[in-house]
Formats: C-alpha cells, sequence, structure tokens
C-alpha cells in the first residue's frame, strides 16, 4: 500500500491572501509600516520598515506595486527577508 502524498510547498506553511496583505499596507499611510511583512512571514525587512516608517515610505509605495509577488513568493515557499 502507498502513503498518501499531500501537497505542501518548500517550507509547510500557510498560504497567504492578497487582500488581506494589503489591508495590512493601509497602517503605512498613518506610520505604522511593516505589518504586511510580518504577515508575509519577512520578519528582518519588517522590523527595518516598522523602525524606519517603510524607509521614509519609499519603500511602502514600492510595496505596493510588489505586493503580488511577494505574495506569490511566500505561497510558493520561497524565503524572503
Amino acid at each position: 500500500m502507498v502513503p498518501a502524498v499531500r501537497e505542501t510547498t518548500a517550507i509547510d506553511r500557510p498560504r497567504r491572501d492578497m487582500l488581506t496583505a494589503y489591508i495590512l499596507l493601509v497602517p503605512a499611510l498613518f506610520g505604522l509600516a511593516g505589518l504586511h511583512r510580518f504577515y508575509l512571514g519577512r520578519w528582518v525587512s519588517g522590523l527595518v520598515w516598522l523602525v524606519t516608517g517603510g524607509l521614509c515610505g519609499i519603500g511602502s509605495i514600492v510595496d505596493m506595486i510588489m505586493m503580488p509577488r511577494m505574495v506569490d513568493d511566500h505561497n510558493r515557499g520561497a524565503s524572503g527577508w
């Protein structure tokens, strides 16, 4: 008997939702940047965004554009910092 094969990513972690990631980017407009990066498992850059205000806001603007790729990378199991 062959055991059932479970489909997983390279790192077994829960999938993340694009809408939730964008909602967590909204507090960056009020100075609380980086929550979306914590949600996506990017702890180091999340701390940098939190301390620097999203790299003075420029990093948060770039993240608005790069969000689909960041969510896709997380869901594929690609490592990010």
